[in-house]
């Protein structure tokens, strides 16, 4: 799956997830588009699976945007200072979660797996996902 060698901007890579990989925010991940596997410059694009009564490890992604598209199941997600927002997504709906806020998704389903797209306009997979504490945010600036 991983590509050593740089790809040229001009070439059209197919990318095949043949495993998941372990995350910082503690879920499966299936790459496929990277600056690592197609020699992205300016986005990445994956599927997370979130098993059934899964939680995310709070985090925020630093200095980059990221769009989601739910494919099956239903998600809440917690965001901002503290975590004292919600917004629940389910199949067929989109969200989008801008830089560096914080936010943690949780499964709804206890007994079937949620699995969505995730995009963002970083090549990089996990070099710019930063840890969250809700109890340390006061909300401040």
């Amino acid at each position: 799956m991983s590509n050593p060698n740089p790809i040229p901007s001009r070439t059209v890579v197919a990318v095949r997830p043949d495993r998941e990989i372990a995350t910082r925010q503690r879920l499966p991940y299936f790459v496929g588009i990277s600056g690592e596997t197609a020699g992205s410059r300016g986005l990445s694009m994956h599927m997370v699976v979130i098993p059934p009564g899964g939680v995310a490890a709070p985090h925020r992604h630093r200095g980059y945007e990221t769009a989601i598209y739910v494919l099956e199941g239903s998600v809440e997600t917690r965001y901002g200072p503290g975590l004292r927002e919600r917004v629940v997504t389910g199949a067929g709906e989109f969200l989008f979660i801008p830089p560096d806020v914080p936010h943690q998704a949780f499964n709804l389903s206890d007994s079937a797996p949620a699995r969505a797209i995730v995009a963002r306009n970083d090549p990089a997979e996990q070099e710019n996902v930063v840890a969250y504490d809700p109890a340390e945010d006061d909300g401040e600036p």
